[in-house]
């Protein structure tokens, strides 16, 4: 077994090798919370979800650390302009961000820890780099990271010194030596939150934090970072300046992390999706029209490094297929009537699907995997005449491992019956189509054909297929979906 994951620092797909055998240290870059999260979070934490799902099914014992950053300007600005305490209101929108990667199936990460709950490990780390010459105190009692004495600045996003002055600039009351130097502590201002430290009250710059909460969690160097592209610069690049210039030799980006992970974005009409372009639609949004597996379906349809187009008319293909494979799994589950599964160790799809996750952690392969083997499963399922012990078995084993390749990707924790009914509610309401009248029909049908009136019973069908509801007549009675 190799697993192989795109690098960014290294711009090349690399074998993933932890630093302790066996164990994996990894830390994502979770929300800053001051609204509800969007499409394009569920798009980051869906990817590395399936990254940590993997590596544990491939043996591995993973430390998932994905902070909440409830200190930051934003957070500040919009919790000023409402009222409110800034912490307050940015533990409710934790807890919105909480209950929407519920709703998505994303598993809660080992650790969550929050900046308020570490100011003195970050006044610690800003300490030590002021010791060590990596930072300063300004005269207007910020504490600023020089960016000069760090020779590998900006390797991570490919971008040399020089290209960063021409775009750097000093806003106005700052009081740096160099226009590239950034802050790692701001000074008290009025109506901020602040703390106690060596340089006067303030607060840490959003960069520190990670840093800070990477290395009380995890130790350095980390395993694996992740987060979205957006990431890239300037904030995980001054991350890997602090974290080794504080931890490190002050040399070398690898004493931070040895593997960086970036995820692709979502975009509307080819722009990316985000909150400060105002294109942007958030989770619960979305959940009000979609089944949350339905959303998860569609992005794991996209390799996690590319772009990933958002619309409605997408996401609705995407609940089809999903409302079809549901469909197959339980129409499997139902023919095998109990055959076992037979002995020994997975079959060739699930080895397959994992293989291909090893490879750069390829979700979109696997779901053409899945497809093919779903088909196959269908077709075993509809054949003419009496299946036999081998036809059950197989269906069986079908049913077994494609839950077991669910299971990574996130896919099909529910009894099928149950997904199918929510799947249908959530297509239903957005048509209109009242559930009630459905079932009231389709009894009345029922009645109808009981007392063979068969003109009544097609005329209900009709109906019913007007409003966009089909109906399927089955052995275990009258089932229906929306066209």
């Amino acid at each position: 077994m190799s697993i192989q994951i795109h690098d960014t620092l290294t711009g090349k797909k690399r074998e993933l090798v932890p630093l302790e055998p066996g164990r994996v240290r990894f830390y994502c870059c979770g929300p800053t919370v001051y609204d509800h999260a969007h499409v394009g979070h569920a798009r980051c934490y869906v990817a590395w979800d399936v990254v940590v799902r993997h590596l544990r099914a491939r043996g591995l014992e993973v430390k998932y650390v994905r902070n909440f950053t409830d200190v930051d300007d934003k957070i500040i600005k919009r919790a000023n302009e409402r009222g409110e305490d800034p912490l307050a209101f940015a533990e409710r929108y934790a807890r919105s961000y909480d209950e929407d990667m519920d709703a998505l199936g994303n598993l809660r990460p080992d650790v969550a820890p929050r900046v308020s709950d570490h100011i003195p490990h970050i006044v610690r780390m800003i300490s030590t780099l002021v010791e060590k010459g990596f930072a300063y105190a300004a005269s207007n009692g910020d504490v600023y990271y020089r960016v000069r004495k760090f020779p590998e600045y900006g390797r991570l996003a490919k971008r040399n010194l020089d290209d960063l002055l021409s775009g750097a600039r000093v806003e106005v009351g700052e009081a740096k030596e160099d226009a590239l130097d950034f802050a790692l502590w701001k000074a008290a201002k009025p109506g901020e939150p602040a703390w106690e430290s060596p340089w006067g009250k303030g607060r840490p710059g959003w960069h520190i934090e990670c840093s800070a909460m990477a290395a009380e969690h995890l130790g350095t160097p980390i395993d694996l970072h992740g987060g979205g592209k957006d990431l890239v610069f300037p904030h995980h690049t001054n991350e890997i300046a602090q974290s080794v210039a504080a931890l490190g030799d002050g040399q070398h980006a690898e004493g931070f992390a040895r593997y960086w992970g970036h995820n692709g974005f979502v975009e509307i009409d080819q722009e990316k999706m985000s909150k400060s372009l105002g294109n942007f639609f958030t989770i619960r949004d979305v959940l009000a029209k979609f089944d949350g597996e339905a959303v998860r379906f569609f992005l794991l349809g996209t390799h996690y490094r590319n772009p990933i187009n958002y619309s409605d008319a997408v996401l609705a293909e995407a609940e089809r297929r999903l409302v079809y494979l549901h469909e197959t799994l339980e129409k499997a589950i139902r023919l095998a009537d109990g055959a076992p599964t037979g002995e020994g160790a997975e079959t060739d799809l699930v080895e397959r699907c994992r293989a291909t996750l090893d490879d750069d952690f390829n979700t979109a392969a696997v779901l053409g995997l899945l497809a093919d083997a779903f088909t196959a499963a269908n077709a075993l399922a509809d054949k003419k005449g009496k299946r036999t012990a081998e036809d059950k078995a197989a269906l069986s084993r079908f049913a077994r491992d494609a839950r077991l390749v669910g299971l990574e990707l996130g896919l099909f924790a529910r009894a099928p019956a149950e997904a199918l009914g929510a799947l249908r509610g959530k297509a239903a309401a957005r048509r209109g189509i009242d559930e009630a009248l459905v079932a009231r029909k389709i009894a009345e049908r029922v009645a109808a054909r009981e007392a063979k009136d068969f003109a009544r019973s097609d005329a209900l069908r009709d109906e019913l297929l007007a409003m966009g509801v089909a109906l399927m007549d089955g052995p275990r009675g009258t089932t229906w979906k929306v066209e």
